[in-house]
């Protein structure tokens, strides 16, 4: 698995978790549901970090707790 599927991963874990849709999602991280999309969808294959951020202040959580799981802890390496 590679990053930018285990940020999708993890976001749609988290909106499942609170039963909020991506755009909800994007309404309460004061983001255009474009940009939310992009990520979820894998049109975005470099997300920022300051998106994931202001997705995790959406999600009321920390970029700590976003990042702190299996998932991440596991992930292939990107530079071969």
């Amino acid at each position: 698995m590679n990053t930018v599927t285990a940020v999708k991963n993890r976001i749609l874990f988290y909106c499942g978790e609170r039963g909020i849709t991506i755009n909800k999602l994007a309404t309460l991280s004061a983001l255009p549901p474009s940009s939310v999309k992009a990520v979820i969808y894998g049109r975005s294959q470099n997300p920022k970090l300051l998106t994931v951020k202001m997705i995790c202040d959406g999600l009321g959580i920390t970029l700590a707790e976003f990042f702190d799981c299996d998932e991440f802890s596991s992930l292939d390496e990107e530079i071969k």
